[in-house]
């Protein structure tokens, strides 16, 4: 069997951490299994890392931030490498170029496009362990890209569909994927099993617990995930296209307090200004969620949407740049201290009244709501940021999923 490990940055944090990691694969060496092991940069190097550029140029070139923050996974598989060694078993660590995983050509927030597998399967063929950098890859100019905050599911997930492992297990500082999250949420339950479309929708609305692409070619390639704790035995979460159980009315509730939410006022009431808008940002790789357009005065209208907190100056400077021309709008308003709070469940397909009863839920403790979106799926909504504590228990408890 082939099998392929991710560990995470907590995971690989210190040195006793790296060896608990070593000794778990080395186990599943020697059951005969052959081991890919794809790691994240050990404890908080890439927040490090960011530090570190930001006090020397804090409008550095996401070409530049790419190029330092490969560093931060190179480290901990070299190190990895040696673990494995030191404890009697032959590994290898290879690194983007020289596995040669090719991304598009956007800086930080890159998408693998192909992966060469040759290199992997002559050392897996000689028995070696083979560790493997997440989170990176190069371009057509020969670039180091990332894939972003998480991308090294990514990676893991790639690898295994371009493998075809008969296993791809993901390994976190928590014990799978729970109904909430259990920093948030005391009585948070684990769940056992869940469909890739929940756990799409769950990673990203804020989830934490796997990259949203990972997920997504997990879904493609019919990858089997399971979650897991790196610091013990229990078993973790299956992501799968089905479950067993009875489908569950809601499976989860998640936070992202990484959002910003921009209004752009004043702008004419006319077909094709929403596209222009949009059009603008997707041109530079930002990517939109909540939308909400509202009557203006004298034949104008509002338009309000979320961006990741990271893409607020960016798209404000772009709608900036364009108010004058294109967009012709009166002002934009920015707001920052927000959050998203989302539930997640295939189970609202048949089941009326599930958004209600979260309103009703947040309504109970006077939270008032900003935006709201929904699909078959989810329901979400914008609330203030210092309210997030109050209404994720709030609604977690409106729908029974403690343990």
């Amino acid at each position: 069997m082939l099998i392929v490990k991710k560990f995470g940055g907590t995971s690989v944090a210190d040195k006793e951490r790296i060896f608990n990691v070593a000794r778990r694969c080395v186990e599943e060496y020697q059951k005969g299994n052959d081991v890919v092991v794809v790691l994240s940069a050990m404890g908080k190097q890439t927040d490090v890392l960011l530090d570190m550029a930001r006090d020397i140029n804090p409008k550095a070139s996401k070409r530049e931030l790419d190029m330092l923050l490969t560093t931060g996974e190179q480290t901990s598989v070299a190190l990895m490498a040696m673990a494995l060694n030191s404890l009697g078993v032959p590994a290898i660590s290879l690194n983007a170029f020289q596995v040669a995983m090719h991304t598009n050509s956007v800086y930080s927030n890159s998408r693998l496009k192909s992966i060469d597998t040759e290199r992997i399967k002559t050392e897996l063929d000689n028995r070696k362990i083979v560790v493997i950098t997440g989170f990176q890859g190069i371009n057509k100019f020969d670039d180091y890209t990332t894939l972003g905050r998480g991308g090294s599911d990514t990676t893991a997930v790639a690898l295994a569909a371009a493998l075809h492992a008969d296993a791809c297990e993901i390994y976190t500082d928590v014990d799978g994927v729970f109904t909430a999250d259990p920093r948030l949420v005391k009585n948070a339950r684990k769940l056992n099993e869940i469909t890739y479309d929940e756990m799409l929708d769950l990673a990203s609305l804020g989830a934490g617990v796997l990259h949203n692409r990972s997920v997504e070619l997990a879904k493609k390639y019919g990858v089997q995930l399971v979650v897991r704790s790196s610091l013990n035995n229990s078993e973790g979460t299956v992501v799968k296209e089905e479950v067993k159980m009875e489908k569950l009315l809601v499976s989860g509730v998640a936070v992202d307090r990484n959002v910003t939410r921009i209004a752009v006022m004043g702008l004419e009431d006319q077909p094709g200004v929403a596209f222009k808008l949009f059009n603008h940002l997707a041109n530079h790789n930002i990517n939109v969620d909540v939308i909400l357009q509202s009557v203006g005065r004298d034949g104008t209208k509002d338009i309000s949407f979320t961006v990741a907190s990271d893409d607020a100056d960016e798209a404000v400077e772009i709608i900036e740049r364009h108010r004058e021309g294109s967009l012709k709008c009166e002002k934009v308003d920015v707001e920052k201290s927000i959050a998203k709070l989302s539930i997640v469940g295939a189970g609202m397909m048949s089941h009326p009244g599930v958004a209600s009863a979260m309103f009703e839920a947040l309504y109970d403790e006077n939270i008032n709501i900003k935006m709201i979106s929904t699909s078959e799926i989810r329901v979400t909504v914008i609330i203030d940021d210092n309210k997030v504590e109050k209404a994720i228990n709030a609604v977690h408890n409106k729908f029974s999923l403690g343990e």
